[in-house]
């Protein structure tokens, strides 16, 4: 960690070329003794994502960025503060504590937090910029968070993990027993020091997947920001047989949409129709929880199809995700619609389709953009249609 770079010069220097790229500011050569130009091209580029991803380390000129893929690796201050608003209490360990974004809001519900990292370069990182955020309850490990645990006699209220999620080479890997910490392989341990255990995981592992590794998983939370799933939180709890309970957010600009539901369970029976007045799309979370079923018995809408996962209602509602008005519905033919969408500019949607957008948009000479949107989907009578819709 070169501390030459918080110096006030190199920092208003960085902050005048946010719109630089860092392969530009690397080309350029460095003007400042004892910093490297990569060093500079590394703290630029954290500034750059930090701007929108971690805003009030962005407003601090004496935070320290770390690689690029910490970066990348770590929770945004959105899912950060949500995470933490799930537990409280005295004591909580972070096993893989990173850069520290979600341990600064931990900070603010526990007593103490311990922020255990293996890596000495990103743990010096982390106490740096932690400390420079004010935060004095959080002490930092430098060593393996596992053999910790097991030389330690403190039990904690909440154990913390975010297991890395890329192999020796480098390479990604999704199953959770390949992960560092291996949380399936010492769940007894850490089971041993609380009763707590809170989990984040890869947006892409797969719901059914994490609950057989896992076990003792009493809720999963599926946190999108802007309709893009972000990460999943895996909330185990010791001798905790009861329902799981499934939360899906997606944080937008207007605001958050949020949906819950109990894993196979319905509360009532679902009502199939042909398309009436509004469509609706969910957001990427209720598509991520499979609660297709769930969503319209919750809104009172009905499925087009047990396979397409689109609803359709008379009036407009609040729906979580994507809304639409119906303006004319087609049968797909090609022959006519290439005819009536010829040099159309429209935004294709394919649900339950046998062909894809690529396809769609050679086929019928249709192109990206404009006002107009087009769900080509499956109806109750499995017929192939075309929805012409405006958004709401």
């Amino acid at each position: 960690m070169n501390k030459a770079i918080l110096n006030e010069e190199v920092q208003e220097f960085l902050r005048n070329n946010l719109k630089t790229t860092a392969a530009e500011l690397a080309l350029r050569g460095s003007s400042f003794s004892g910093i490297s130009s990569s060093e500079l091209a590394q703290q630029l580029t954290g500034l750059q994502k930090a701007e929108k991803k971690l805003p009030t380390w962005f407003k601090n000129s004496q935070i320290y960025y770390p690689q690029k893929l910490n970066l990348e690796q770590t929770s945004s201050e959105t899912t950060a503060k949500y995470k933490a608003s799930l537990v409280k209490g005295k004591t909580l360990i972070d096993l893989t504590g990173g850069l520290g974004i979600d341990d600064f809001y931990f900070a603010q519900n526990f007593k103490e937090v311990i922020h255990c990292e293996l890596n000495a370069e990103l743990s010096e990182i982390a106490a740096h910029n932690l400390k420079q955020l004010g935060w004095e309850n959080i002490s930092f490990k430098n060593e393996d968070s596992i053999e910790y645990l097991k030389n330690t006699d403190q039990n904690f209220d909440c154990i913390y993990v975010d297991p890395a999620r890329r192999d020796n080479a480098g390479g990604k890997v999704f199953r959770l027993a390949d992960c560092l910490p291996n949380v399936p392989a010492n769940r007894d341990l850490l089971f041993k020091k609380t009763d707590i255990i809170l989990i984040k995981t890869s947006p892409l592992l797969d719901l059914q997947s994490g609950i057989s590794e896992l076990q003792f998983v009493t809720e999963i939370h599926i946190i999108a920001v802007n309709n893009e799933v972000k990460e999943l939180l895996w909330f185990l709890k010791k001798g905790d047989n009861q329902e799981m309970k499934i939360t899906t957010l997606n944080f937008t600009k207007k605001g958050v949409e949020k949906f819950e539901g109990i894993l196979d369970k319905l509360t009532g029976e679902v009502a199939y129709s042909l398309p009436k007045n509004f469509l609706y799309e969910p957001n990427a979370a209720i598509m991520k929880s499979g609660l297709f079923k769930e969503i319209a018995l919750q809104t009172q809408t009905s499925k087009l199809h047990t396979n397409s996962h689109l609803y359709t209602s008379e009036k407009e509602i609040n729906f979580p995700g994507r809304k639409f008005k119906i303006l004319e519905i087609e049968k797909y033919k090609p022959g006519l619609l290439k005819k009536k969408f010829k040099n159309l500019k429209a935004n294709i949607t394919t649900r339950n389709f046998p062909e894809s957008v690529v396809i769609l948009r050679k086929k019928l000479k249709i192109k990206d953009g404009g006002k107009t949107y087009l769900f080509f989907t499956t109806n109750i009578n499995n017929q192939k249609i075309v929805l012409v819709c405006e958004k709401v």
